[in-house]
């Protein structure tokens, strides 16, 4: 009887393993659909019919198969100036049907990503693609253009670390020099002694292996920035790429030079050591983990709305658990939400200055009760926001799900809006004309992070004077994600029946057909950005003898070279003609009728630093176009807007 039952558990465990086994190949084939990120970049765009669009057209169907084979293709097609340089890396571990798999993907959808432009790059979990007009082969590019790690800590941080370390510079010592020239390796370290963390190393193979090494150091060394104690983490450069885990997540089991082994380490507290619940538990997790993966994977083939919901796990819900305030420690931090702490109010419910128990001080947003908003969605949107962090967004501290009472907690910013300084007669002159630059430029990283260089894609549909926040030293803030979307790996537009946002900074497309994308953002950041130089409002000039707005009026400007004639007069003396003209020919390429004619936020922040580059002649824009009835097609669809109020319609969701 013993031995029937011992043979009969065999039994189960094998098929179990087997079954895992299956689950995991079935992953490891379907690997190719993780899109991880994308830039565009390039000197300028490209029309349609172009010579440079048709050597693009020849360029990319090509590179899946001569990749395919050696896992990296450099190549160069055309002549000057429609030359495209173009290179393509599949990580150094996968199969050449994988990598020929994720190089034909990749090819079609860097594209859609990047129309018309120049320059783009984009990343797959195990491929990588780039092509631009310039040439950059065999040139380092270290700086990091995606970084992220897991939202669950590791439970003895110093010991991984101390391991992690190892692993991490001994994967470098044997990707730079391994034999061959395949500037790759991936190995495994014993973490306690039924645990292991796994790590990957890789390089663009035109490199030299001193740049090689130095790319890798870079991205080893910012560890401890994106992924201080967490149990996985992910660096990608132009040039390089770095990741670890605590599951085997690569295909090859060895590394180019093996590894030296580390001693065994003691199982900790709390484990139990018996085999057989470990060969039993490992492959049932392994499978529920597969199965969720693999449905999750499904999904994704699917249409999807851009829901905060796909992108929250129950981890990151956790993480969210830890920042969560009582009502009773907020109303005492707000004096009972008194009058006399009321900072701010609008659609969305007021705004109260407090101070936590440790002495921060805070600005406590009481959302309003007439919210059709549930208990589910708004923990979601807070997840969102808690996951947002760069020095240009407002900081998420806390929330307070209570009753009917939905409270979000932002670090307090104590010298408000842009808008209270740009339109105030008495305050637009603590705005000199530095200061104005500091602030465009720092809003377009803001933008640009939301768009490109966090792990989400994020579209913000609200960007406004009066939703930048300034601190103490005038750094900008981007704040009110109320109407954000999040677009999943495979959109890049959306659109709604309900238009919701702030007239005068909408884009044509989605003010008349509702539909938005990240180039809507861009829009709404050419008119701010025009905004900052005149120190007027948009709508205002709709008032004017002529009902011209902002952006017609500066395009007229700056196509009869009278472009000073537009800058706000408390800083027209100070600032810089040059400096001027550049910002206001951005802001016109922004707020461009097409959205395919807008530049992106990468482009945006390369345009701001470099004087060098030579910019596309700007379209007429048509906000408002000017003609026998003078008005816009705003105007005429809400006359409304003629009342000179600012209309603001917001989705009473957590901001």
């Amino acid at each position: 009887m013993a031995v029937g039952h011992f043979l009969l558990r065999t039994y189960q465990i094998s098929f179990l393993c087997n079954l895992y086994l299956l689950l995991m190949l079935g992953l490891t084939s379907a690997q190719q659909q993780f899109y991880v990120h994308d830039i565009c970049m390039g000197s300028s765009n490209f029309t349609v019919n172009s010579t440079f669009q048709t050597n693009l057209n020849r360029l990319l169907p090509a590179l899946s198969s001569n990749t395919s084979r050696t896992g990296f293709y450099n190549t160069t097609i055309g002549r000057s100036p429609d030359r495209i340089h173009s290179l393509v890396l599949c990580r150094g571990d996968i199969s050449s049907t994988s990598c020929e798999a994720c190089v034909n993907e990749a090819s079609q959808a860097v594209t859609q990503r990047c129309p018309r432009s120049k320059g783009a790059a984009i990343w797959y979990e195990l491929c990588f693609l780039r092509y631009s007009d310039q040439d950059f082969f065999s040139s380092l590019d270290a700086s990091p253009r995606w970084y992220m790690g897991k939202t669950q800590n590791t439970a003895n941080p110093t010991l991984f670390n101390q391991l992690l370390g190892n692993l991490t510079n001994s994967l470098v010592s044997h990707a730079v020099n391994g034999s061959g020239s395949r500037l790759f390796a991936s190995g495994q370290v014993g973490f306690y002694s039924s645990e292991t963390f796994y790590g990957l190393v890789q390089c663009t193979r035109d490199l030299s292996k001193d740049d090689c090494r130095s790319c890798l150091q870079t991205a080893v060394s910012l560890i401890p920035t994106c992924c201080d104690r967490k149990t996985g983490g992910s660096v990608k450069s132009l040039s390089c790429q770095l990741r670890y885990e605590v599951y085997h997540f690569f295909e090859a089991s060895q590394p180019e030079a093996p590894l030296q082994p580390s001693p065994p380490l003691p199982t900790p507290p709390g484990k139990r050591s018996s085999h057989t619940v470990i060969l039993i538990v490992v492959p049932i997790t392994g499978i529920v983990a597969g199965v969720a993966i693999l449905s999750m994977i499904y999904a994704r083939k699917k249409k999807q709305k851009s829901t905060v919901a796909e992108h929250v796990d129950k981890s990151e819900m956790e993480e969210v658990e830890s920042i969560k305030h009582s009502l009773a420690s907020i109303r005492a931090a707000t004096d009972d939400f008194s009058e006399a702490n009321k900072v701010g109010e609008g659609g969305f419910g007021v705004v109260y200055k407090g101070r936590l128990p440790d002495g921060r001080e805070v600005a406590v947003k009481r959302l309003s009760r007439h919210s059709k908003q549930g208990s589910e969605e708004f923990m979601n949107e807070v997840a969102l926001i808690a996951k947002l962090q760069h020095r240009n967004l407002v900081r998420l501290l806390g929330w307070c799900l209570q009753g009917d009472e939905n409270i979000l907690i932002y670090e307090f910013v104590p010298n408000k809006s842009l808008d209270k300084f740009l339109f105030a007669p008495f305050e637009q002159a603590r705005l000199d004309w530095p200061r104005r630059c500091q602030i465009i430029e720092g809003i377009a990283r803001g933008l640009l992070y939301l768009h490109e260089d966090s792990h989400l894609r994020v579209v913000h549909r609200d960007l406004k004077s009066g939703n930048v926040l300034l601190d103490a030293t005038m750094n900008p803030k981007i704040s009110d994600f109320g109407l954000a979307r999040i677009f999943g790996a495979e959109q890049t537009q959306g659109n709604t029946n309900r238009i919701t946002g702030t007239y005068g900074y909408m884009a044509p497309e989605y003010a008349m057909r509702g539909l938005f994308s990240i180039k809507s953002d861009v829009c709404s950041f050419g008119v701010l950005v025009l905004e900052i130089i005149t120190g007027r409002k948009n709508n205002i000039l709709l008032h004017s003898g002529d009902m011209e707005d902002l952006p017609s009026n500066a395009w007229r400007h700056w196509n009869n070279r009278t472009v000073l004639e537009v800058v706000d007069p408390t800083v027209r003396e100070s600032c810089s003609a040059n400096e001027v003209i550049r910002c206001v020919h951005i802001a016109l390429l922004c707020v461009q009728d097409d959205a395919g004619e807008r530049p992106n936020m990468s482009t945006v922040g390369l345009i701001l630093k470099s004087h060098s580059v030579n910019l596309p002649f700007p379209l007429k824009p048509t906000f408002f176009p000017s003609g026998a009835d003078n008005q816009g097609y705003l105007s005429r669809h809400d006359p409304w807007l003629l009342s000179g109020n600012e209309l603001s319609i917001t989705d009473l969701i957590p901001r």
